[in-house]
């Protein structure tokens, strides 16, 4: 059996999973009644992770190590990291915004695994010295997963500026009207979604609470997974920091989210300032994964557009 054929007709039907999950979600947000689309995409959100999870197992037992080598394989674990925590955070927080807002950006990350990246990307290869490693699987793993969850909180936060500049620009229109009630005020913009209200607060809230936790979340992970590679760049190349381009742009990353989470913890700042450090964070974490790979030079470059 061609097991490349298997790898690549499982991430082509996740690819076709994906835009199904996106119009369930979608639909059952302009359709809050019809709870099937809920289900249905929660139902094809499992069956894309586990189409990922036999993607990465089939590479893992084939080559005989972590499939967490090259940009193919990096790139189809951060979609099944995204879904993976997707369906936990849906789980516990009963909220079908995660979905709506995850499945989008999965469909992007999966669609550029499948119709950009060369044929030569896709093949695995040797590993080269440095990542014969068991590092390799706890700092990669964790940066992913790290990344997905930073990723989903900070998109929360990009929904949470939309949502309260479209609430301040539909206040300043109705100035006779300019004392209503705030939640009222909200209500009129989330009839639509009035399920995603929990325990009363209004949406903005609520969002803005979801994204907090979220991002604390995290955090941590990004934490120890610069931490864990700082100690395999000592084993493997003799020194803990070389201010190596993604290096240095992870712990751009890691500022931004650590000012953020200090601005909440210590309630500096409240709503819409936050938000903004999040969306910067947003930016930071593709830039760092993605441009600092393909445009920069260093020890982590892929080198494909370079």
């Amino acid at each position: 059996m061609n097991w490349s054929i298997v790898q690549n007709n499982l991430v082509n039907i996740s690819f076709a999973f994906l835009l199904i999950t996106l119009l369930m979600y979608w639909s059952n947000l302009a359709l809050a009644n019809f709870q099937i689309f809920s289900k249905l995409g929660t139902l094809f959100t499992v069956l894309i992770n586990l189409c990922l999870s036999m993607t990465l197992l089939i590479r893992w037992v084939s080559n005989g190590y972590f499939p967490l080598s090259n940009l193919y394989e990096s790139l189809v674990f951060l979609t099944w990291s995204l879904t993976f925590v997707h369906l936990i955070l849906e789980k516990q927080n009963n909220s079908k915004l995660i979905g709506a807002i995850n499945t989008p950006i999965s469909l992007f990350i999966i669609s550029f695994t499948s119709f950009a990246l060369p044929l030569e990307m896709k093949e695995a290869s040797p590993l080269v010295p440095a990542l014969r490693s068991n590092w390799l699987m706890m700092h990669v793993s964790i940066m992913m997963l790290s990344y997905a969850i930073l990723i989903l909180g900070s998109l929360l936060s990009i929904l949470f500026l939309i949502i309260h500049k479209t609430n301040t620009y539909q206040m300043n229109q109705r100035s006779t009207d300019k004392f209503i009630h705030y939640d009222a005020e909200i209500n009129n913009i989330a009839n639509y979604n009035s399920y995603l209200l929990f325990n009363r607060l209004d949406i903005l809230q609520s969002i803005d609470s979801l994204s907090y936790r979220i991002i604390g979340l995290g955090f941590p992970l990004l934490t120890i997974g610069i931490i864990a590679g700082a100690v395999w760049a000592n084993e493997a190349w003799g020194s803990y920091w070389s201010w190596d381009p993604k290096e240095t742009w992870a712990l751009i990353t890691w500022l931004i989210f650590a000012a953020y989470l200090h601005s909440r913890l210590s309630q500096s700042w409240k709503g819409e300032k936050p938000a903004i450090l999040a969306s910067v964070g947003f930016i930071l974490i593709w830039i760092c994964y993605l441009g600092v790979n393909f445009l920069g030079k260093g020890l982590h470059s892929y080198g494909w557009i370079s």
